[in-house]
């Protein structure tokens, strides 16, 4: 989209700098340039225009109502808005700010440290993209009790599998089930819909169930056609307390003619905090058992150092919060390096979800990651599909060496 068919509001209360603003953006090409002196003027800018607006470059600190005050209410006014935040404060605060405002939802098109120059301005406007319609929110699904039921009877819950690779090598290394909700009338529902609704009704250790089961059955007839994989599979909050839990599932997973050690268990931190004895009684079973066990969605709890110190995992997860950001944000890159290095020390397997980009794939690389998962490699597929998508995997990974 053209500068020219952008329409921009500037919310600056230094006069000199809110001149020197409008007069780069005019000379880049815009034609449709507001302003104001603070976030008062600029919602009062907002509420009395007939135009859209659709580019705001805000100021943080200004006097009455500062930049985060107004974000909020630019927010709460649910107008399609892109923002562009610019500040005299260091990098640190302009990354939480900016985090802050994509969690309320508005578009944020970049950061600037001021002084702002012409060539920062046109880099951020041209990541613009207009809205064609409100997004619209994730379908609400209502689930009912007797829903629940008549899924698990006519086995509707699958997995799809997303894979994971060697970051070295570009090999394949195993896949993580994702549970999905086939529904003859609604067609594939995702997890925000319906585990909740399993929790609430005490159903969630039966998805567990037939999770392990298909997915310990999908990664035998990968190995079998000569992939050799292994297959992720998440723990429910429940199961790790269950007396026998790990006998079981090694008897389920071997029924599936699938050897314990081809399978990885994933845990979150918080599961592993749950009725702590029997947790890590199973735990420990399952790790002599010979499976792979992960600590899921790492960094994001507050007691990782603790579980890391008292659990056998073999695995260590970084969360997607911080590969998707490492590259912007100097927090999330030096969390990401600290837990590669954490990772390395222990003699875990360091895995990084959430790449998403060539980008976060070189630089994943760069560090020394040992596996990488995420769109950039492939979206979640059905098994049958491994195969195919694994060959052509092989011949793009050799342009990614």
């Amino acid at each position: 989209m053209k500068i020219a068919d952008i329409h921009l509001l500037v919310v600056e209360d230094h006069e000199f700098q809110r001149e020197a603003l409008v007069s780069m953006l005019v000379d880049l090409g815009a034609r449709h340039v507001a302003e104001a002196a603070d976030g008062r003027a600029a919602l009062e800018v907002i509420g009395g225009s007939a135009q859209r607006i659709d580019i705001i470059i805000s100021d943080l600190d200004m006097p009455g109502m500062d930049g985060m005050e107004f974000i909020r209410h630019v927010s709460e006014s649910g107008m399609p808005v892109s923002m562009i935040l610019s500040t005299v404060h260091d990098r640190a605060l302009l990354a939480s700010v900016g985090t802050m405002t994509e969690a309320y939802g508005i578009t944020l098109l970049g950061t600037i440290e001021k002084p702002a120059t012409p060539r920062k301005l046109e880099a951020l406007i041209g990541l613009y993209r207009p809205p064609a319609t409100l997004q619209p929110k994730p379908l609400s699904v209502s689930v009912s009790e007797a829903d629940i039921s008549e899924a698990f009877a006519a086995r509707l819950f699958e997995p799809l599998f997303q894979p994971k690779v060697d970051v070295a090598t570009g090999s394949v290394k195993g896949a993580e089930a994702l549970a999905r909700w086939y529904h003859p009338e609604q067609g594939i529902i995702g997890p925000y819909a319906f585990i909740s609704a399993l929790e609430a009704n005490r159903r969630i250790d039966e998805l567990t169930w037939i999770m392990l089961e298909k997915a310990a059955a999908a990664c035998r007839d990968w190995r079998a056609s000569g992939l050799d994989m292994t297959v992720s599979v998440n723990l429910s909050l429940g199961s790790l307390t269950k007396v026998g839990f790990a006998d079981r599932v090694t008897a389920l997973v071997r029924a599936q003619d699938l050897e314990p050690k081809h399978m990885v268990l994933e845990v979150t931190e918080t599961t592993a905090m749950t009725d702590t004895a029997r947790a890590l009684e199973n735990l420990a079973r399952l790790r002599i058992k010979g499976f792979g066990l992960s600590i899921d969605d790492y960094g994001t709890g507050y007691s990782s150092m603790q579980q890391l110190s008292r659990i056998p995992f073999t695995e260590l997860k970084i969360d997607q919060s911080f590969v998707m950001r490492a590259i912007e944000k100097d927090a999330c890159r030096v969390i990401l390096e600290s837990s590669l290095d954490i990772a390395k020390k222990l003699g875990l397997k360091a895995v990084a979800e959430g790449v998403e980009t060539r980008a976060d794939w070189e630089l994943l690389k760069g560090l020394g990651c040992d596996v990488a998962q995420g769109y950039f490699i492939a979206r979640p597929m059905e098994a049958a599909k491994i195969a195919a998508w694994a060959a052509a995997w092989t011949e793009r990974s050799s342009n990614l060496a």
